[in-house]
Protein backbone atom coordinates (compact mmCIF):
# COMPACT_ATOMS: atom_id res chain seq x y z
CA UNK A 1 0.00 0.00 0.00
CA UNK A 2 1.38 3.15 -0.79
CA UNK A 3 1.67 5.72 1.82
CA UNK A 4 0.65 9.61 0.79
CA UNK A 5 3.19 12.04 0.80
CA UNK A 6 2.78 14.51 3.39
CA UNK A 7 1.72 18.33 2.77
CA UNK A 8 3.54 21.52 4.46
CA UNK A 9 3.00 24.93 4.65
CA UNK A 10 5.57 27.49 5.39
CA UNK A 11 4.37 30.46 7.25
CA UNK A 12 5.46 33.66 8.96
CA UNK A 13 5.11 35.94 5.92
CA UNK A 14 4.00 38.91 6.67
CA UNK A 15 0.92 40.23 4.41
CA UNK A 16 0.61 43.42 3.22
CA UNK A 17 -2.56 45.18 2.06
CA UNK A 18 -3.14 45.96 -1.63
CA UNK A 19 -5.81 46.74 -4.12
CA UNK A 20 -6.75 44.17 -6.45
CA UNK A 21 -8.58 44.14 -9.24
CA UNK A 22 -10.58 40.99 -9.89
CA UNK A 23 -12.22 40.84 -13.88
CA UNK A 24 -15.95 40.10 -14.29
CA UNK A 25 -16.52 36.01 -14.60
CA UNK A 26 -17.15 34.92 -17.89
CA UNK A 27 -19.05 32.31 -16.52
CA UNK A 28 -21.37 34.94 -15.40
CA UNK A 29 -21.22 36.96 -18.50
CA UNK A 30 -22.20 33.76 -20.68
CA UNK A 31 -25.83 33.85 -19.44
CA UNK A 32 -25.78 37.95 -21.12
CA UNK A 33 -23.40 36.73 -24.19
CA UNK A 34 -26.09 34.31 -24.75
CA UNK A 35 -29.25 36.59 -24.09
CA UNK A 36 -28.11 38.96 -26.09
CA UNK A 37 -26.77 36.40 -29.52
CA UNK A 38 -30.61 35.32 -29.69
CA UNK A 39 -32.26 38.43 -29.39
CA UNK A 40 -33.17 40.24 -32.15
CA UNK A 41 -32.70 43.55 -32.48
CA UNK A 42 -30.32 43.48 -29.37
CA UNK A 43 -26.70 45.65 -28.85
CA UNK A 44 -25.31 44.63 -25.34
CA UNK A 45 -21.78 45.48 -23.99
CA UNK A 46 -20.08 43.98 -21.37
CA UNK A 47 -17.42 45.27 -19.63
CA UNK A 48 -14.38 43.67 -18.24
CA UNK A 49 -14.86 40.19 -19.04
CA UNK A 50 -11.90 38.21 -18.14
CA UNK A 51 -10.83 36.49 -21.24
CA UNK A 52 -7.98 34.01 -20.45
CA UNK A 53 -7.68 31.79 -22.90
CA UNK A 54 -8.17 28.94 -21.11
CA UNK A 55 -11.85 29.95 -20.36
CA UNK A 56 -13.01 31.56 -23.59
CA UNK A 57 -14.74 28.65 -25.07
CA UNK A 58 -18.32 29.87 -24.62
CA UNK A 59 -16.98 32.67 -27.37
CA UNK A 60 -15.68 30.83 -29.31
CA UNK A 61 -18.31 28.32 -29.69
CA UNK A 62 -21.01 31.16 -30.30
CA UNK A 63 -18.74 32.54 -32.81
CA UNK A 64 -18.72 29.59 -34.43
CA UNK A 65 -22.98 29.24 -34.38
CA UNK A 66 -22.47 32.83 -36.09
CA UNK A 67 -22.94 35.00 -33.32
CA UNK A 68 -21.81 38.94 -33.96
CA UNK A 69 -19.27 39.48 -30.75
CA UNK A 70 -16.87 41.79 -31.05
CA UNK A 71 -14.02 42.38 -28.11
CA UNK A 72 -12.20 45.69 -27.58
CA UNK A 73 -10.23 47.24 -24.98
CA UNK A 74 -8.03 44.32 -24.36
CA UNK A 75 -5.79 44.69 -21.27
CA UNK A 76 -4.25 42.76 -18.57
CA UNK A 77 -6.33 43.02 -14.93
CA UNK A 78 -4.76 41.35 -12.22
CA UNK A 79 -2.61 39.86 -14.17
CA UNK A 80 -5.21 38.69 -16.14
CA UNK A 81 -6.26 39.35 -19.64
CA UNK A 82 -9.80 41.32 -19.86
CA UNK A 83 -11.73 42.86 -22.81
CA UNK A 84 -14.81 44.42 -23.31
CA UNK A 85 -17.57 42.37 -25.07
CA UNK A 86 -19.94 43.75 -27.65
CA UNK A 87 -22.52 41.10 -28.69
CA UNK A 88 -25.36 42.42 -31.37
CA UNK A 89 -28.21 39.44 -32.90
CA UNK A 90 -27.70 37.52 -35.60
CA UNK A 91 -28.67 34.53 -36.66
CA UNK A 92 -27.31 31.07 -35.17
CA UNK A 93 -26.80 28.37 -36.85
CA UNK A 94 -26.14 24.15 -35.40
CA UNK A 95 -22.63 23.14 -35.22
CA UNK A 96 -20.81 19.98 -34.21
CA UNK A 97 -18.67 21.23 -30.91
CA UNK A 98 -15.08 20.13 -31.42
CA UNK A 99 -14.28 18.34 -28.15
CA UNK A 100 -10.86 20.66 -27.96
CA UNK A 101 -13.03 22.92 -26.65
CA UNK A 102 -15.27 21.36 -24.05
CA UNK A 103 -12.84 21.98 -21.09
CA UNK A 104 -12.68 25.65 -21.98
CA UNK A 105 -16.60 25.99 -21.84
CA UNK A 106 -17.42 23.18 -19.44
CA UNK A 107 -19.78 25.53 -16.86
CA UNK A 108 -20.97 27.28 -19.46
CA UNK A 109 -22.79 24.24 -21.68
CA UNK A 110 -26.24 24.59 -20.19
CA UNK A 111 -26.92 28.23 -21.28
CA UNK A 112 -24.82 27.26 -24.89
CA UNK A 113 -27.61 24.11 -24.94
CA UNK A 114 -30.40 27.05 -25.04
CA UNK A 115 -28.49 29.05 -27.83
CA UNK A 116 -28.60 25.81 -29.82
CA UNK A 117 -32.17 25.68 -29.28
CA UNK A 118 -32.70 29.02 -31.13
CA UNK A 119 -30.19 28.05 -34.06
CA UNK A 120 -30.79 26.86 -37.53
CA UNK A 121 -29.96 23.08 -37.58
CA UNK A 122 -28.75 20.70 -35.34
CA UNK A 123 -26.09 21.36 -32.32
CA UNK A 124 -23.93 17.88 -31.34
CA UNK A 125 -21.73 17.59 -28.31
CA UNK A 126 -20.10 14.43 -27.60
CA UNK A 127 -17.08 13.72 -25.14
CA UNK A 128 -18.86 15.87 -22.36
CA UNK A 129 -19.67 13.45 -20.14
CA UNK A 130 -18.16 15.72 -16.74
CA UNK A 131 -21.56 17.17 -17.41
CA UNK A 132 -23.45 14.35 -15.94
CA UNK A 133 -21.54 14.90 -12.45
CA UNK A 134 -21.88 18.86 -12.01
CA UNK A 135 -23.98 20.38 -9.38
CA UNK A 136 -26.53 18.05 -11.48
CA UNK A 137 -26.84 15.85 -14.30
CA UNK A 138 -26.45 18.87 -16.86
CA UNK A 139 -27.20 17.09 -19.86
CA UNK A 140 -30.29 15.27 -18.32
CA UNK A 141 -31.40 18.79 -16.69
CA UNK A 142 -31.25 20.60 -19.93
CA UNK A 143 -32.54 17.41 -22.08
CA UNK A 144 -35.26 17.19 -20.07
CA UNK A 145 -36.23 21.39 -19.76
CA UNK A 146 -35.90 21.95 -23.21
CA UNK A 147 -37.99 18.56 -24.55
CA UNK A 148 -40.90 19.80 -21.89
CA UNK A 149 -40.92 22.79 -24.17
CA UNK A 150 -41.50 21.41 -27.38
CA UNK A 151 -37.49 21.69 -28.83
CA UNK A 152 -35.97 17.88 -30.20
CA UNK A 153 -33.59 16.58 -28.09
CA UNK A 154 -31.59 13.19 -27.77
CA UNK A 155 -29.51 13.00 -24.93
CA UNK A 156 -26.42 10.75 -24.99
CA UNK A 157 -23.76 9.00 -22.46
CA UNK A 158 -21.67 11.58 -22.99
CA UNK A 159 -23.57 14.60 -24.76
CA UNK A 160 -26.41 15.68 -26.50
CA UNK A 161 -28.09 16.27 -29.93
CA UNK A 162 -30.19 19.50 -30.04
CA UNK A 163 -32.40 21.18 -33.31
CA UNK A 164 -33.14 24.53 -32.71
CA UNK A 165 -36.56 25.51 -33.18
CA UNK A 166 -39.40 27.31 -31.89
CA UNK A 167 -39.63 26.76 -28.15
CA UNK A 168 -42.44 26.93 -25.93
CA UNK A 169 -43.29 27.77 -22.35
CA UNK A 170 -43.87 25.05 -19.43
CA UNK A 171 -42.32 24.39 -16.00
CA UNK A 172 -38.97 23.06 -16.20
CA UNK A 173 -36.99 21.73 -13.06
CA UNK A 174 -33.19 23.22 -12.56
CA UNK A 175 -32.57 20.53 -9.62
CA UNK A 176 -31.26 23.09 -7.68
CA UNK A 177 -28.48 23.80 -10.10
CA UNK A 178 -27.97 27.63 -10.64
CA UNK A 179 -26.84 27.66 -14.13
CA UNK A 180 -29.54 25.39 -14.94
CA UNK A 181 -31.66 27.67 -13.81
CA UNK A 182 -30.55 30.71 -15.48
CA UNK A 183 -29.91 29.26 -18.76
CA UNK A 184 -33.75 28.88 -18.85
CA UNK A 185 -34.28 32.26 -17.69
CA UNK A 186 -32.52 33.23 -20.86
CA UNK A 187 -34.66 30.67 -22.48
CA UNK A 188 -37.61 33.01 -21.82
CA UNK A 189 -36.41 35.72 -24.14
CA UNK A 190 -37.27 33.17 -27.16
CA UNK A 191 -40.12 31.19 -25.77
CA UNK A 192 -43.58 31.43 -27.29
CA UNK A 193 -44.66 31.62 -23.93
CA UNK A 194 -44.11 31.83 -19.85
CA UNK A 195 -40.99 29.67 -18.30
CA UNK A 196 -42.00 28.43 -14.77
CA UNK A 197 -38.56 27.55 -13.32
CA UNK A 198 -38.49 24.99 -10.03
CA UNK A 199 -36.05 24.98 -7.45
CA UNK A 200 -33.91 27.92 -8.21
CA UNK A 201 -32.73 29.49 -4.93
CA UNK A 202 -29.18 28.72 -5.17
CA UNK A 203 -29.07 31.28 -8.30
CA UNK A 204 -29.23 33.89 -5.36
CA UNK A 205 -25.99 32.46 -3.61
CA UNK A 206 -23.60 32.02 -6.88
CA UNK A 207 -25.26 35.33 -8.44
CA UNK A 208 -26.90 37.21 -6.18
CA UNK A 209 -28.20 40.34 -8.50
CA UNK A 210 -28.84 37.89 -11.78
CA UNK A 211 -32.35 38.93 -11.78
CA UNK A 212 -31.39 42.54 -11.38
CA UNK A 213 -29.02 42.81 -14.29
CA UNK A 214 -31.74 39.89 -16.36
CA UNK A 215 -34.49 42.65 -15.76
CA UNK A 216 -31.97 45.68 -16.84
CA UNK A 217 -31.24 43.90 -19.94
CA UNK A 218 -34.90 43.29 -20.72
CA UNK A 219 -35.78 40.12 -19.61
CA UNK A 220 -39.24 39.76 -17.02
CA UNK A 221 -38.14 37.52 -14.52
CA UNK A 222 -40.59 37.49 -11.20
CA UNK A 223 -40.63 34.97 -8.31
CA UNK A 224 -43.29 32.85 -7.75
CA UNK A 225 -42.75 31.80 -4.10
CA UNK A 226 -40.29 32.95 -1.47
CA UNK A 227 -39.43 29.10 -1.03
CA UNK A 228 -38.77 26.55 -3.42
CA UNK A 229 -39.84 23.19 -3.15
CA UNK A 230 -37.93 19.69 -3.19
Amino acid sequence: MHKKAPAAVVGGADLQATQIDVPADISSAAFFLVAAAITPGSDLTLQHVGVNPTRIGIINLLRDMGANIESSNERLAGGEPVADLRVRYQPLKGIVISEAQIPLAIDEFPVLFVAAACAEGETLLRGAEELRVKESDRLDAMAQGLAKLGVTVEAFDDGIKITGGKMGGGAVDSFGDHRIAMAFTVAGLRSEAPIDIANCANVATSFPNFVELATEVGMRVSALKLTETS
